[in-house]
């Protein structure tokens, strides 16, 4: 079994790898940690084999570039009042959802890292242990005590049940 082309692993993981490095660096970083995974995977997409786990190689890569970027930003000081409303490809506001961003970015490394890649990217815990260096059930506790702090945090703001 051959690997689809590389265009068509981008069109189809696109979304997924951007919402997993949004809960992951933030939404002002996530840009940056989306381009650097793609670049990244391009470079190595021709040497994976056959029949892998392209989604779970796509948020390997999308995690460790995260941490790349979000040790970069903090070499340099960038400060900003507020962020511009940036618009989407069809000329509709950007959907994010700034308490969401802003309760995700609360959340302990660990944690925020499992919600994103199980939530947001559909990961098994097996896959998130991997990825971030613990076992299954220490993926699953961090994901579930994430989303637990999410609820708490967000049940002020707004009806999250």
């Amino acid at each position: 079994m051959s690997l689809p082309p590389f265009e068509r692993v981008v069109a189809a993981h696109s979304e997924m790898v951007l919402r997993v490095c949004r809960a992951v660096v933030g939404p002002v970083d996530a840009d940056d940690a989306w381009s650097e995974t793609f670049l990244a995977a391009m470079r190595a997409y021709p040497e994976l084999p056959p029949g892998s786990n392209v989604e779970a190689w796509l948020v390997t890569i999308a995690h460790r570039k995260a941490i790349d970027v979000h040790r970069a930003a903090g070499r340099r000081a960038v400060p900003v009042e507020s962020l511009p409303d940036r618009p989407s490809r069809d000329g509709i506001p950007d959907s994010r959802d700034d308490a969401l961003d802003a309760a995700l970015a609360a959340l302990p490394p660990k944690q925020r890292a499992a919600v994103a890649y199980h939530h947001l990217a559909g990961l098994p815990y097996d896959e998130i242990a991997r990825i971030l260096g613990n076992s299954p059930a220490a993926a699953r506790r961090a994901a579930a005590d994430g989303v637990a702090s999410l609820r708490k945090n967000l049940a002020s703001t707004r009806e999250y049940r």
